[in-house]
């Protein structure tokens, strides 16, 4: 545990920019003497890391501070060194903090799109800097593959929302309609659905789910707003399970008349997984992927992303030109993985996700008949007209 203070003389007249550094070095000679009460000591920051990391810290610099930097640039150098002694590949997830993001993760993007990088990538060991279900999605792609997350209590709002004994009674209720389930769920509950989807082909799989099956009707589960908003965009009839994801859950329509207000110019992206209601007094909605790519290629002026709060540090990195303003919410679940976490995973090679060959199986069934399908040419972005007209939804 690191316990600091940073007391003030109002009697003294220092320049501003010449205490904060020698704070800053006060702080970490404080922190090397100590070796931390839990036994850990920083590794030392270095011109030769400076000078290793410097393309890095030109990416973070507006969202890392510099003292901050003397604690991460040391250890990005570690776990990249790491990493090509044992073999090992990190998937960073978009909501990762900027240091993670940028410094150590080899392949970056949404759950999926790492899980199958992942199975493509000829690393041994695979490190999840992500949440639990997304660590089992990699296993279920890669199961011969160790697959480490940094953090076992680096979980998800939406994918502990249901169980796969809450799939079999949904079944049981509907017999005979398919069930699309989303891929932000555990593999256990991949085990019991039809075909898995994104925020980004939901419409496509639900539509394709409905033809296979000769029904007009699709169970789409488990989060209650992104199957409201498919709903709007689909004549398929959706029955739908009250999961949410809490970082979406808390955005208010107010939160963007407030952005608007304040900056008349900004354009405000929102992710389908907000409230219809969101998606309605939004310019752009689309999955992360989409979001990304409707950045950098208008490249407005001043933009608001309505999603996780990292999402927009790591766009921004990519497109200086363009001003991200706030609001942002964000996931204490993501926020538990660190680089210090993702070393110590490296160091002991701790904590591995298994998953029983039974669900394996018949999770990755599941996937592969989602990634077997047609890909969009692009990230599908949603239709702001149908997504303004309201369409009733069964609600399990």
């Amino acid at each position: 545990m690191l316990n600091f203070s940073i007391s003030r003389d109002a009697g003294r007249s220092r320049n501003s920019v010449s205490a904060f550094f020698e704070a800053q070095e006060m702080l970490t000679l404080s922190i090397r003497e100590d070796d931390m009460a839990d036994g850990f000591a920083p590794l030392a920051f270095t011109a030769d890391i400076e000078a290793e990391t410097a393309a890095v810290w030109d990416k973070v610099k507006h969202h890392v501070t510099p003292m901050e930097w003397r604690l991460h640039a040391p250890l990005i150098v570690e776990i990249n060194r790491l990493k090509r002694e044992k073999n090992a590949a990190i998937l960073a997830h978009n909501y990762m903090t900027p240091d993670i993001f940028h410094g150590v993760g080899d392949f970056v993007g949404d759950s999926l799109a790492l899980a199958k990088e992942a199975a493509k990538s000829d690393a041994k060991i695979i490190v999840q800097a992500g949440v639990h279900f997304m660590a089992e999605t990699s296993k279920v792609l890669s199961p011969e593959k160790k697959i480490l997350i940094p953090d076992l209590l680096a979980g998800c709002s939406l994918a502990s929302s249901i169980t796969g004994a809450d799939v079999r009674l949904i079944k049981e209720r509907h017999p005979g309609v398919p069930v699309v389930t989303y891929v932000n769920t555990t593999a256990d509950v991949k085990a019991e659905t039809d075909i898995c989807c994104t925020s980004a082909n939901a419409v496509q799989v639900v539509e394709w789910a409905a033809k296979e099956w000769g029904t007009d009707k699709v169970i789409l589960i488990p989060d209650e707003f992104l199957a409201r908003n498919v709903a709007r965009q689909t004549d398929v009839k959706i029955i739908a399970w009250a999961g949410h994801c809490e970082v979406h859950k808390r955005f208010t329509p107010q939160d963007i008349a407030d952005m608007r207000a304040a900056w008349p110019g900004a354009e405000v992206l929102a992710h389908p997984e907000c409230p219809a209601e969101i998606l309605e007094a939004s310019d752009f909605a689309g999955s992360t992927a989409a979001m990304n790519d409707y950045v950098a290629a208008r490249k407005p002026a001043q933009v608001v992303l309505i999603t996780e709060c990292s999402m927009a540090s790591n766009v921004q990195a990519e497109s200086p030109g363009t001003q991200f303003i706030g609001p942002c919410n964000m996931c204490p679940h993501m926020k538990r993985i660190t680089l210090q976490n993702i070393y110590d995973a490296l160091v002991h090679e701790q904590y591995e996700v298994t998953v029983d060959a039974d669900i394996l199986d018949r999770a990755r069934q599941a996937v592969q008949r989602m990634i077997d399908l047609p890909p969009p040419a692009a990230p599908a972005r949603y239709d702001l007209v149908k997504a303004r007209h309201h369409v009733d939804v069964e609600l399990i």
